[in-house]
């Protein structure tokens, strides 16, 4: 028997923007809150700020070859608001010279926040990219789309990407979590349908689910082969989530493989430095977010992002 030959390592991170709004008022959409006007005072000046600050956590995510920095690969985002967002933040910010190109949903969500899909045009080129539109349910608001893309990595294999943001938990856990298994039915049929086509389909999801590991909405995923490889992450710097709420961290946002990809994953919680403060309520510390309340704090997100390592291997 011959050892399989390592071709390539794909980086992929994930990350929660927190309020990733531009500073304008859409009419359509219940955005108010964050305008110059409005009860978070988002000026110009912060939001410009929380692109640089979404920038340098971007850049973060890479990981070291042979002594020298590289970017991520990919990077699925959620809670950014639209199409001028990502451009000031690809193009504008101190990603500018990353080369990232970026998908993103238009969905109907009611404040107006999407998912979007960072790539690097040297790690991935797309065939095919749509939205999924989740119907709600009786009594549950628009929420927001499920992005798919399809592409070619470079040994010309297929990967196929879904970047989910499943609804809050506002309102209490229980009485919503039919909300959530819903859009989780939505993903396991979008993934049925792949696979009636492609078995063996190499596939990431990726997203907040805003549910832990064991967390009744993944079940569905779980029953369809596909691994969690972010369920058991861990921090290098006191983080054992990628969300803290109150004392508890816990990993609401998640990275699934499917089979063919899983032998050579594994993923890990970025909790650098400067993406954390100590907890002075709770102990320990926790993410350095935008807001604490309505306090503009400066931070990054209330998040951190999820970094996994995809070997292909021949």
């Amino acid at each position: 028997m011959f050892a399989a030959i390592l071709l390539f390592i794909l980086t992929f991170a994930e990350l929660n923007c927190e309020n990733l709004f531009d500073t304008f008022d859409n009419p359509e959409k219940a955005d108010e809150e964050f305008t110059p006007d409005g009860i978070y005072n988002w000026t110009f000046q912060r939001y410009w700020r929380k692109i640089t600050n979404i920038g340098k956590e971007i850049l973060s995510c890479g990981r070291e070859v042979d002594g020298s920095p590289t970017l991520a690969d990919f990077i699925a985002l959620t809670e950014v608001e639209n199409d001028s967002v990502m451009f000031d933040l690809t193009r504008r910010s101190i990603l500018r010279n990353a080369g990232y190109e970026y998908i993103i949903t238009d969905g109907p969500d009611v404040r107006g926040i999407n998912v979007a899909l960072l790539y690097s045009p040297a790690s991935f080129k797309p065939i095919n990219h749509h939205s999924i539109r989740i119907k709600p349910l009786p009594k549950m608001r628009a929420t927001r789309d499920i992005l798919y893309v399809s592409g070619l990595i470079p040994d010309d294999d297929t990967l196929h990407i879904f970047v989910v943001h499943a609804p809050s938990r506002l309102g209490g856990e229980y009485k919503t979590r039919p909300n959530r298994q819903h859009v989780v039915k939505r993903l396991a049929e979008a993934v049925d349908s792949l696979r009636a086509i492609s078995p063996e389909a190499n596939i990431i999801i990726a997203g907040d689910f805003n549910d832990p590991p064991d967390g009744p909405s993944l079940e569905q995923l779980i029953e369809r082969q596909l691994t969690d490889i972010s369920a058991e992450a861990q921090g290098s710097n006191g983080a054992e989530g990628s969300y803290k709420f109150k004392d508890e961290w816990s990993t609401i946002d998640h990275v699934f493989v499917s089979a063919p990809l899983l032998p050579g994953a594994d993923c890990i919680i970025n909790d650098i430095d400067p993406l954390l403060v100590d907890d002075n309520t709770y102990g320990g510390r926790k993410p350095n977010r935008t807001f604490t309340g309505m306090r503009w704090t400066n931070g990054f997100s209330d998040h951190l992002p999820l970094v996994a390592h995809i070997r292909i291997k021949e």
